[in-house]
């Protein structure tokens, strides 16, 4: 890398830093930190939103399916993802939003204790954060491949840079900070994208190359379907991920949660599911493309950063390096916020009952305390266990497997048509499920990917609904809770030309205009 490449990264951290900073003066108390109380507008939560669900991991784990077979990757993953989304744009998104503007929630787990009970909320809270820290830790390692690849930066020293970055911004700014900032990444992942694609397709002959390059591809690399991917896994996928990216993946609830109103937040989900159907598709192309430039590649993590190197000039360079940064450090931040959320609301206060009366102004620097910690934290684990093959077994086959059983009690809870589960109810499926996810991954050897993924989803599913189908647990006030969330409060801010708050959810009681009992939290 040039010294001009340098300056570029170098202008993008401090740019990054500096939103953060500015954005504290929005941060004036614990809803502000955690969801922006309610005051984000829905075209910045839909594009935070999509944002904030993918990392460096593309251009290193996913580059790799990319480089040895082709658009399968794009329909295994971004097309699974699109459809999830839009599905989720109707059953999940205002819900999530009327838990906060009918019960002050404040993370997404918190209603969780008077929808089921407090246990079973604490399970869900533990195992998740936990999932969380190690879902993190890949991030970190995919980027410093990167910064490994480009610029021959030690792993250690790529992880200490991007997560002191990310900790001097959130630290501050919150959940404001993470979606301004998102943002900025957002334009600047953008300009590199459509910068590596133009050096691509002016590198294979002008702009006909984007269907002229395919007769010199293999000829699977075509196929929606090919290599170790099987129909029966992007159906695995699109399961998963419709449950994943609603919520079950927490700081995408938190989008939600963020916007003025539910039918705001709906549109939110509608935005991201549009970008998700169109935007990766075309950073995939370079990948596509990149046997054609770099051919005959031993590794296959490499494909982008050898095909970066070889197309672009200095300066560019940096560029590319900057959105890698962007994806990164967006999902990362968003993570931290939700984890701080869930331990500032739901952990602390079972542990440490006092955490319950601290004042506004002592919430807010413990909640800015967790969040370095927990970065830190997930650094520590990315630096002492980082390597390669981490990033894509981390992120496929535990994160992508464990996420159903840990979701499924948290999003049907939220729907009418299971109101009928209760504890038992989640604590098995969430049991079972992850007992399945245990002896498919590590007992049983050699199972198929759309097994490890799938399985367990579908275990816990199946558990749930039987479950409350054979016994039962439902009563008036979890009943109360579920009707709440089919229409938005008649206070709800709907900004002008946009019409009056939502029509009653279908299942939803419309009649239901304001919340019963008093807020959580």
């Amino acid at each position: 890398m040039s010294v001009i490449d340098w300056v570029v990264i170098g202008a993008y951290f401090f740019v990054m830093v500096a939103i953060g900073w500015w954005s504290k003066r929005r941060v004036r108390n614990i809803a502000d930190f955690f969801t922006g109380d309610g005051r984000i507008p829905w075209w910045l939560s839909g594009i935070s939103h999509h944002v904030s669900g993918y990392s460096a991991v593309l251009f290193v784990a996913f580059a790799a399916v990319a480089y040895d077979h082709g658009l399968t990757v794009y329909v295994w993953w971004a097309l699974t993802i699109g459809l999830g989304v839009g599905v989720g744009a109707f059953l999940f998104a205002p819900r999530w939003n009327r838990l906060r503007s009918k019960h002050g929630v404040k993370s997404p787990l918190e209603y969780l204790a008077r929808r089921y009970d407090l246990p079973t909320q604490q399970v869900l809270a533990y195992s998740g954060a936990a999932l969380k820290v190690v879902d993190i830790a890949s991030k970190w390692v995919a980027i410093s491949v990167l910064l490994q690849g480009f610029a021959d930066i030690p792993m250690a020293w790529g992880i200490g840079i991007t997560g002191v970055a990310t900790m001097a911004y959130m630290a501050v700014g919150g959940l404001w900070a993470d979606v301004l900032t998102d943002f900025g990444q957002f334009l600047i992942q953008l300009t590199a994208g459509f910068t590596m694609l133009f050096a691509t397709m002016s590198e294979l002959g002008g702009f006909s190359s984007l269907w002229t390059m395919w007769d010199d591809l293999p000829e699977s690399h075509s196929d929606p379907v090919a290599g170790p991917v099987s129909t029966t896994l992007i159906m695995a996928f699109l399961l998963v991920k419709t449950f994943e990216y609603n919520g079950g993946m927490w700081n995408l609830a938190q989008r939600y949660m963020s916007a003025p109103s539910g039918s705001q937040a709906r549109r939110s989900a509608l935005l991201s599911s549009g970008l998700w159907l169109v935007w990766p598709f075309i950073l995939f192309l370079p990948m596509f493309a990149a046997p054609l430039i770099v051919p005959g590649l031993e590794n296959s993590e490499r494909s982008y950063i050898e095909m970066a190197q070889e197309l672009l000039p200095a300066g560019l360079i940096g560029l590319l390096l900057a959105g890698f940064f962007s994806n990164t450090m967006s999902m990362v931040a968003s993570d931290t916020n939700v984890i701080t959320a869930v331990i500032t609301r739901d952990i602390a206060p079972v542990l440490v009952p006092r955490v319950k009366s601290l004042a506004e102004s002592a919430q807010l620097t413990f909640a800015r305390v967790t969040t370095v910690v927990f970065v830190a934290f997930s650094m520590t684990i990315a630096i002492a266990t980082g390597g390669e093959g981490f990033v894509l077994d981390v992120v496929v086959s535990m994160v992508a497997a464990t996420m159903g059983p840990i979701s499924i009690p948290l999003m049907l809870g939220m729907l009418p048509w299971f109101r009928t589960a209760g504890p038992l109810a989640a604590l098995v499926s969430w049991a079972g499920g992850m007992g399945v996810w245990t002896v498919v991954k590590w007992v049983l050897d050699g199972q198929a990917q759309a097994t490890v993924v799938g399985l367990p989803l579908v275990t816990s599913l199946v558990l749930y609904v039987g479950i409350a189908l054979v016994l039962p647990d439902g009563n008036a006030d979890r009943d109360a809770l579920i009707d709440s969330l089919g229409t938005d409060p008649e206070t709800a801010a709907t900004p002008a030309g946009t019409g009056t708050a939502d029509a009653a959810e279908p299942g939803a009681a419309a009649s239901d205009a304001r919340a019963p009992g008093t807020p959580a939290g």
